[in-house]
Order: structure tokens, then sequence, then C-alpha cells
């Protein structure tokens, strides 16, 4: 039999090969675009039970075809955003296991989480949908007061999200909305004030049990991209609990009942408020993080779940007992073309078990460099905290650089 992956993260997938076979069973990736995964392939240990289906992705009909012709087919995963809900509705066609294509689409419109979880007492203000464009300010002015957050109702990768925090910065980011693609539409909401962080959560039939906290670092503003992370963060007594029970709470309230949670939420000084609710494993070397610190597979519980089986993970005693993880993300400094890397060869100077995890290649264009796009691989350095992981980290992705040249193509 096979599980059917439409599409993935860029990393976790040899251990989610690894994850069916240990379930009696292939992993069938669809996917349009393999230089995704390149590091992942290039990794695989020989004979992974891992099959690459070509195909547009994008294109509904043609995935569903591909889809069809996998033989054997016994559940579908998914872990990326823009592909949850063409996952969701290819399992309910199936007859296999999986979320209510509802319930998924619900959580890929941030705006209507937040309306529907402000309506259940677990939010300050609902969203303030706006259009793209400067004569929106007074609106947002009025509503939401400064500063404020705007952002694509569908977005991922931190992209098209603007902190502002005075009328000019307000209208600027507005115009500069009303020139990008957005995928879904632009919302305004107020600023949290605090450190922000991700709860890494498991469902099962309701019941939600949180694997531990990943902190997370952001660049200044005005630009909004993700540097660093570390986990598990440890809290006071009392302080990871507390982020259990809200968290629980939040994803009851919002629907998602089994699966994987990616929370983000900004810890202020009145508790907990949310960012954002990704119905995935986290990206990124979140997924790795987790296997390390835990001292497991936790992709198998991702396959149990797919094929509609309470997943192990949600009964066994969680001990941190294997290492911590920071992990630092090397961005491009300047639009043009990969050539390579400086400072990769030193790496293994630096304590920590440090590794390297390219996103790019050498030839790749790279477009943009203000959000997720632009990063070219990640440092990833191990500690006995999560604090001494993340110092070992930039520590050594601080002598590492992407070469970038102009690109002269037309």
């Amino acid at each position: 039999m096979t599980v059917v992956a439409l599409e993935a993260l860029s990393f976790g997938l040899a251990r989610t090969a690894a994850a069916a076979a240990a379930a009696g069973h292939r992993l069938c990736l669809l996917t349009g675009d393999r230089s995704v995964y390149r590091h992942e392939l290039d990794t695989l240990p020989s004979g992974a039970a891992l099959d690459v289906v070509d195909v547009d992705t994008f294109d509904v009909e043609a995935t569903r075809r591909a889809f069809a012709a996998v033989p054997g087919v016994a559940g579908i995963v998914n872990t990326t955003d823009t592909w949850s809900v063409p996952a969701a509705v290819l399992a309910a066609e199936a007859g296999l296991p999986g979320p209510d294509p509802e319930s998924v689409r619900l959580l890929r419109d941030k705006a209507r989480v937040r309306d529907l979880l402000h309506g259940r007492g677990l939010g300050k203000s609902p969203a303030l949908r706006v259009a793209p464009d400067p004569g929106s300010a007074a609106e947002v002015l009025r509503t939401v007061g400064l500063p404020a957050v705007l952002k694509d109702t569908a977005g991922t990768s931190s992209r098209d999200v603007w902190v502002v925090r005075d009328e000019e910065a307000l209208r600027a980011a507005l115009g500069e909305a009303g020139e990008r693609a957005l995928t879904g539409g632009l919302f305004a909401e107020p600023f949290l004030s605090g450190p922000l962080y991700s709860a890494e959560t498991l469902s099962w039939g309701g019941e939600s049990r949180l694997l531990g906290v990943l902190s997370r670092q952001t660049s200044r503003e005005p630009a909004v991209r993700e540097e660093a992370a570390a986990f598990p963060v440890v809290f006071p007594p009392g302080g990871l609990g507390e982020i259990e029970e809200w968290v629980g709470r939040v994803l009851h309230t919002a629907g998602h009942h089994d699966g994987f949670a990616h929370v983000e939420f900004v810890l202020t000084s009145e508790g907990p408020r949310l960012v954002e609710i990704n119905r995935r494993i986290g990206g990124a070397l979140v997924g790795e993080a987790l296997c390390l610190s835990l001292r497991t597979n936790v992709y198998e519980a991702m396959i149990e779940v797919a094929l509609g089986v309470r997943p192990a993970l949600m009964d066994v005693h969680l001990e941190h007992t294997g290492p911590a993880s920071g992990f630092v993300l090397v961005y491009a400094d300047r639009p043009g073309v990969l050539t390579g890397w400086r400072g990769l060869d030193g790496l293994g100077d630096y304590p920590g078990s440090v590794r390297w995890f390219p996103t790019r290649a050498p030839g790749d264009a790279v477009r943009y460099v203000h959000d997720q796009r632009g990063c070219t691989g990640i440092v990833l350095a191990e500690g006995a905290t999560a604090e001494l992981a993340l110092h070992r980290a930039l520590s050594a992705a601080g002598g590492v650089r992407a070469v970038v040249v102009a690109d002269d193509g037309p």
C-alpha cells in the first residue's frame, strides 16, 4: 500500500518516508518542482521507500489524475499551507481519512479565524478587511489604531506582512500591498507586543497535546522575516501548562481536531495571544528539532493520522531527553544568482554538531530577499538547552555568507 504526499515542506521527506515504511507502506510524492526537495532527495538512504511523480500540482485535474493512478492508496499527507485544501479534498473524494475540507478552508483564512476566535472570547478584536489602497488608512486608524499589522489572509512564509507604527508607514504599506499579487485578501489587526513563539502540537479526536514551544526571532522592522529559532523553550513552573491549556482551547474552537499544528503566538504581558494557526508540522527545521529532542521520528504520528489511527505519540510519556536545537536562516543580501557560500568549510570547527541544510543550489535565481524566499540555507546546532543551541547556531552561521552575482538574464 502507499501513502501519498501532495507536495511537502523542504525538509522532513526522508523521515516521512521512513515513517511510512515503518507502517508497512511506501511514500509517493506528487510534486511540481523536485528542486524544492533537492537536499532531501540527495541524502535519502539507499532503498528508501519513496516514489516521486512529477505533476503540475497547481493543476487540479492533473493532480487528481496523478493521484488516481497511484496504486493501493491508504492515506494522504500534506505538510504545506498551499496544498492543504487540495489534499483534504482528494482524501474526501477517495473516502480516505482526513479533515473536513471546509475546516481546512477556514484555517487557511487568517481573517476568518480571527473573527471566529474573537466571537468565542479568545481574541481582543476581529479582523478588519481592507482594500489594498492608501485610501483605507482612515478606516484602519479609526478601527484598529496604531501600531498595526497588515497581512494577506492566506499568506505563507512571512510574505506580504507589514508592521506599521505611524500614518505615513500605513499609507505606504497599503500602497505596496496594492501592487502585490495577494493569495487572499488584505486585513489589519492590532500589533502584539512581546516575544514570538510557536506551540508545536499534535491532536486526535479533539484532544490536543503540546509537544513543546519553539522560540522565533524575526528581523528588525520594517521587514518581517524569520531569522532564527530554538527548541524546546524552558518556561518557569506553570508557564508551559498555561500555554498548553490556551492552545488546546484555540485549536478546538478553530475546528482543528486531528494531526499536527504549528500555532504562532506572542507572549504578551496579558498572556499568550494568537498570531496564526498552521494545521501542519512546523516548517524549516522544526520537524528535525522535534525528532532530536524527543528522540523519536515524530513523522510516524503524521502517517498514523493519515491512516486513521490514533498516534502513539498522543499517549507516551513525553521527555525531552535528546539535544535541544537552534537554527539560523542564511539569506542572500541582494537579488541575483546564487553562486555558492563562503564559510561552510569552517562549520565543523564549531561546537554543537553543526549541520548545513541548503534550500538553494548554485545557479538558482534569488529574486526576493525580504521574506523567506530569500533564504539560501539553514545552519542547525545542538546543545543542552534551546538557549545554548541557539547561541551555537548564531555563532556558526555568523561566518556563512551567500555569494550572489548580478542576474544578467532577460
